[in-house]
């Protein structure tokens, strides 16, 4: 293994550039970018700070791999298969540690962020604290972009001498620039000069198998591949475990991109970690995750050759909750681990599927009382234990399992008046409160929004004395009265959009709404209640209608 240096800007020229050893590429066992526009804003905040950007790992291989490209113009949803490359037995140089970062920097300087480009305020560059921003860099839409802000890669590879930068840079301002803005001007493009264009800023560790074919295999990689990345957080253990996984199958990443499509085009958030760990526990592996358990070659074949049948019971039970439940969201789905059970019954009891009973129920009861939260591997295992002993899924029986776990699934009164704005639950209660409502627009932006009936701003403005001063400036309504869920309902974006509720309060809003509208919303029809003074005695009124509406779900 040897260390190699490159500057900034011809590392990013070697990225899909078959000129230099091959093209430097992304091999099929790393996952997909990840970093937001933030985290790649604050790498080049990084960089021009002169702080290390840790070393990379590369490999040097003629192997048939499957790889792909970096990304140069990312957007959101972007499709890892668009970005294959031909296998061949020809040299290149494969990524297996440093990703996000590179990925980051063709990004910035050969690419666009969901079409905004990397721009530098060259005004900035004032010392701060460690953990702020001190070189400020933002993606932008370069037909909205101005002054101070430059397109960062016109300076990364401008062949002008640095004195002719900087001058054109000063010329552009629409003032006169005082005599400290323009030393900062040129100590920020003498900066972008030396740690893009002059130091060898990126040091990579490469793993030769051209020149030393025998010293390391495809095994071998792999395993340098999982211990390169578990020391820290760069990958997840779910990452871990599909590297191992694609190294046995070719196909890994493409199926799984399908499958995933196919879960969440209707509003999901199905992800590869639990399809992964749903693969075990169909396998009868166990729930919890085990990196020697992919190692095994045999468990490896078993998810090639059943895939077909582990993706279509998936599938099978995510249609059920759409079509079966009101439960038609990630928003309203707190935990998928409570269907892995299902999944698992589908899967290996499937001419039972279409007569089981009390699925919902048994959704909805572990979904709210959080009976899967934490960690719940060995609760996994016992309900197929269950399910295989009956032969059937029997929902009396799969609650004693969780029961005799020591978990509860009580739903009480509490439970869901401790609900607020911005809980993890809410969205689940209202999912099924408002089972009518479109919970899947067909735009995203669209999505039902939970608002206060009586708004925070209205609120916050009811004091009372401060018994020591004797002054009315203590809030009266805290934030826990404020945000509980008897004073929150669900509204399309139309209604809370602009230009719609806003900050109305309840006794001009509902004026002019109909019964049903009220019924809809739970709303007590006794307008005094819709005056800020009577706040109080409208939320108790509102929790009747709401326990009353719960009431099937309450264990008495």
């Amino acid at each position: 293994m040897k260390n190699q240096k490159e500057t900034i800007r011809k590392m990013v020229n070697y990225l899909n550039n078959p000129e230099k050893d091959g093209g430097f590429w992304l091999p099929n066992i790393q996952r997909p970018f990840v970093w937001n526009e933030e985290q790649i804003e604050r790498l080049f905040d990084s960089i021009m700070r002169e702080y290390p950007i840790s070393t990379l790992l590369v490999w040097k291989t003629k192997s048939k791999i499957r790889r792909r490209k970096f990304i140069d113009n990312y957007r959101r949803g972007v499709k890892l298969t668009d970005f294959y490359v031909p296998e061949d037995d020809k040299t290149k140089m494969l990524v297996l540690d440093g990703q996000q970062r590179l990925q980051s920097l063709f990004i910035g300087l050969k690419g666009s962020y969901d079409k905004k480009e990397l721009y530098f305020d060259v005004l900035s560059g004032q010392k701060k604290a460690p953990e702020d921003i001190r070189f400020r860099f933002k993606f932008i839409d370069s037909s909205k972009a101005d002054l101070p802000w430059v397109k960062f890669k016109d300076l990364v590879f401008s062949t002008k001498k640095y004195s002719r930068i900087v001058k054109d840079i000063i010329s552009q301002f629409d003032r006169e620039l005082n005599e400290e803005e323009e030393t900062t001007v040129e100590d920020n493009i003498s900066t972008v000069k030396q740690l893009f264009q002059s130091d060898d800023s990126i040091v990579y560790q490469e793993l030769d198998s051209v020149d030393t074919p025998d010293l390391y295999s495809e095994d071998d990689v792999v395993e340098i591949f999982i211990r390169a990345n578990s020391g820290g957080t760069v990958l997840g253990k779910s990452d871990l475990l599909f590297a191992l996984l694609t190294s046995s199958w070719e196909e890994a990443d493409e199926k799984m991109e399908e499958l995933l499509e196919d879960l969440n085009n209707t509003g999901y958030g199905f992800s590869r970690d639990f399809v992964l760990k749903t693969c075990l526990t169909l396998l009868r592996k166990g729930a919890a995750y085990n990196v020697t358990k992919f190692r095994d070659e045999t468990t490896r074949q078993n998810i090639i050759d059943n895939w077909t049948d582990i993706a279509e019971a998936i599938k099978d039970v995510k249609d059920f909750l759409w079509g079966k439940t009101y439960i038609r969201s990630h928003n309203a789905l707190p935990s998928y681990l409570t269907l892995i059970p299902v999944i698992y019954f589908r899967y290996h009891y499937k001419s039972k599927w279409q007569s089981v009973k009390g699925l919902d129920n048994y959704i909805l009861r572990t979904l709210i009382s959080g009976a899967f939260s934490g960690s719940p591997d060995n609760l996994i295992d016992k309900c197929t234990d269950v399910i295989d002993e009956k032969k059937d899924f029997i929902v009396d029986d799969i609650f004693d399992t969780i029961r005799a776990e020591g978990r509860s699934l009580e739903i009480s009164r509490d439970t869901i008046f401790n609900q607020y704005y911005g809980s993890k639950h809410i969205h689940l209660f209202f999912n099924i409160w408002y089972k009518d409502f479109n919970y899947h627009p067909s735009f995203q932006n669209n999505s039902p929004q939970v608002d206060h009936i009586f708004p925070q701003s209205m609120l916050k403005t009811v004091k009372e004395k401060n018994p020591r001063t004797g002054h009315k400036n203590i809030l009266k309504y805290k934030v826990k009265d404020r945000d509980q869920i008897a004073n929150c309902m669900l509204l399309s974006q139309g209604e809370n959009g602009a230009g719609g509720k806003g900050d109305t309060m309840p006794e001009e809003w509902f004026k002019d709404k109909d019964d049903t509208y009220l019924d809809m919303h739970l709303i007590p029809k006794d307008k005094e209640l819709w005056k800020l003074e009577n706040y109080e005695e409208f939320i108790e009124e509102r929790k009747k209608l709401i326990e009353q509406k719960f009431s099937f779900l309450i264990f008495s």
